[in-house]
């Protein structure tokens, strides 16, 4: 009876788990979500494979790999099978060896900096039916300062970095809603929903998993630098020009020479704007890198052509 019921447990557990079984590991080569399930219903903790690290491979079952996260309470996790497409295994007793270092994160690899900054007046007016827009009052932020739009490393089509063809699949078809949690801390959480008022909408999902992945640095530094970044502006005359002029048109030459003011003359010229329907929605700041200071960050930034030479500051409501 004993024996009979010692196969039934070993008959339940997956071949690769077993003591005659040899250790499988391979690298991931691709950042991707680690689900409980095969179904992907659900990722306790918001777990992701870190590119380069090498994973034990337990079981490999339509198109789905059951690996192992070492350390987390859910332990076995399973992911697509192109998180690991052409990784060759790997030694065992190398990869058991090997001691466990905390990833190291570089400030900002990315020489080329693009900052856009919204008037979210003007863009709540062309997309009233936006879950921000709906609740947006004179008492609302963005109703006299500018916004995070995003902090897009260049050149343009640097962009989705070691992201799976899943969640660039669900960005590009604006399901934000799909793409990955981000491992966010509550200071970072609490600015974000202030300085980017599309962080009701997942904003701050598609611009990390766009451009935030080829920034170089984790998501809290990369929000907490494009934040800073926004503040600087809005403590400056910029900013108080924008509030007096609600209602009035404004001309790009006149806000270069506002930037050349506060931020170093030939600070403007990496200044551009965008505007639609007359309304002025972005200023765009074209920057360089190495710095948290935007009268540093514009020394080294491009000089491209503005798309809009002047339009009407919107004020709030529709």
């Amino acid at each position: 009876m004993k024996k009979i019921i010692t196969i039934a447990l070993l008959a339940t557990i997956p071949m690769t788990l077993t003591a005659k079984n040899p250790k499988v590991y391979k690298e991931a080569t691709q950042s991707c979500p680690a689900f409980n399930d095969m179904k992907h219903r659900t990722n306790t903790n918001h777990i992701t494979l870190k590119v380069g690290d090498s994973y034990r491979i337990l079981q490999e079952r339509k198109g789905q790999i059951l690996t192992l996260i070492d350390g987390e309470r859910i332990a076995q996790r399973w992911v697509d099978k192109e998180c690991f497409e052409d990784s060759k295994e790997i030694d065992s007793k190398k990869v058991e060896k090997k001691p466990k270092i905390a990833p190291k994160v570089t400030k900002s690899t990315s020489k080329q900096n693009l900052l856009a900054l919204s008037w979210q007046n003007a863009f709540c007016q062309t997309h009233q039916y936006k879950k921000e827009c709906r609740s947006m009052n004179s008492k609302s932020f963005g109703a006299f300062e500018f916004v995070l739009h995003g902090l897009w490393p260049q050149p343009r089509n640097n962009q989705y970095c070691n992201v799976s063809k899943k969640q660039i699949g669900a960005d590009k078809n604006k399901q934000w809603y799909r793409l990955n949690k981000l491992d966010l801390n509550s200071t970072i959480r609490e600015k974000l929903s202030k300085y980017m008022p599309g962080y009701s909408s997942n904003l701050h999902r598609h611009e990390w998993v766009k451009h935030g992945t080829c920034y170089g640095t984790s998501a809290n530094e990369y929000y907490n630098d494009a934040i800073s970044l926004v503040k600087q502006v809005n403590s400056s005359k910029v900013e108080q020009y924008f509030k007096q002029h609600i209602g009035k048109v404004v001309t790009l030459k006149e806000i270069r020479k506002l930037f050349d003011k506060e931020f170093g003359y030939g600070a403007g010229k990496h200044v551009t704007m965008n505007c639609k329907g007359g309304l002025v929605t972005e200023l765009w700041l074209h920057l360089g890198n190495g710095s948290n200071e935007l009268s540093e960050l514009f020394k080294n930034g491009e000089t491209p052509r503005s798309r809009c030479q002047k339009g009407r500051v919107d004020g709030v409501g529709f």
